[in-house]
């Protein structure tokens, strides 16, 4: 009987524990008693700073991207180095590259003031992509919250696992596969080159060395920026709508009119030729691709429960 009684009560805590497993998910309430204001707060101070600088949506939205395909979404992009640490902020994808720090910085600050260490440096990245995306005339989505902040970063894996604008069709697929992102949420969350500027060090090579290339649109850029030199001049990504979050990214891939080497290879006689096609005709079938593909990024591997911490200052951990 005795030992009956433990398997019950062995059992009951296996089937806790796999309760407590699966409800370590995110949720699109979890601040809603804890920090009422958290949300109205985070996107009054987006508005505020997309007002300002249109190409700071971009900045914010990117800020996630490189944060969740980092050791999952947990805040690591935004440490600082110290003299025992090693960020990811001088890492290739990173350096002279991520902006947008000192505006996540300022929404820490206000969102302290409302709720003192309660949000985190990681929920607020992904809340600032979906609020600055909706700022530039973009779609919403519900947002799910619940991540912590990781204690540590990886520049090694910054370095392997953004991938770079001189990837290939396969690369990209690959690079998205394992992060648990199809290739349908590759070429969704692309679109995100809707709005936002690269450098010339990231597109000289297209456009003095390709063929798949409108040419009136490699002479114009060839103007902006020389074959060598004027390395931080900017071009935006989506020339037709630089600042409206539509779907004009894939209008101009179809002219061929990608700006980066891998914004072309979406729309190069390919598979996903076709996704490309569909999402310049219909912008609807865009946005809900695209926004569900944003939360399952936003999905990858939280930090959840106790597992991690609340950053009081987002550059730091406690």
């Amino acid at each position: 009987m005795h030992t009956m009684a433990t398997f019950t009560y062995s059992l009951a805590l296996f089937f806790l524990a796999t309760i407590s497993l699966s409800s370590a998910q995110l949720s699109s309430t979890f601040y809603s008693t804890s920090c009422p204001k958290a949300l109205s707060t985070i996107q009054s101070a987006v508005n505020a700073a997309v007002k300002k600088e249109a190409r700071m949506g971009a900045s914010l939205l990117r800020l996630h991207f490189h944060d969740c395909f980092v050791n999952g979404c947990d805040g690591s992009v935004l440490l600082d180095d110290t003299s025992n640490f090693t960020g990811e902020k001088t890492a290739g994808p990173n350096q002279n590259s991520l902006r947008g720090f000192d505006v996540i910085d300022n929404i820490k600050t206000q969102v302290e003031s409302v709720c003192k260490q309660t949000v985190s440096c990681a929920d607020i990245l992904a809340v600032a992509a979906r609020d600055s995306v909706v700022a530039l005339g973009g779609p919403t989505w519900t947002v799910q919250l619940g991540r912590r902040d990781a204690r540590t970063a990886s520049l090694s894996t910054a370095n392997s696992d953004i991938p770079s604008p001189a990837s290939g069709l396969s690369t990209l697929t690959s690079a998205f596969s394992k992060k648990g992102l199809s290739t349908t949420d590759l070429v969704a969350l692309s679109g995100a080159h809707t709005i936002g500027q690269a450098r010339c060090t990231t597109f000289r090579t297209r456009i003095y060395n390709e063929t798949n290339i409108d040419s009136s649109f490699k002479t114009s850029l060839q103007g902006k920026c020389p074959s060598s030199g004027g390395d931080n001049n900017l071009s935006p990504l989506d020339l037709s709508t630089p600042t409206s979050f539509d779907n004009s990214y894939y209008k101009n891939l179809i002219n061929s009119k990608g700006l980066l080497h891998s914004d072309q290879q979406l729309f190069n006689n390919g598979s996903t030729d076709s996704q490309v096609n569909t999402y310049s005709s219909n912008g609807a079938k865009f946005n809900s691709d695209f926004t569900s593909a944003m939360v399952k990024m936003g999905n990858i591997s939280p930090l959840t429960g106790s597992n991690g911490e609340i950053r009081t200052n987002c550059r730091k951990v406690n």
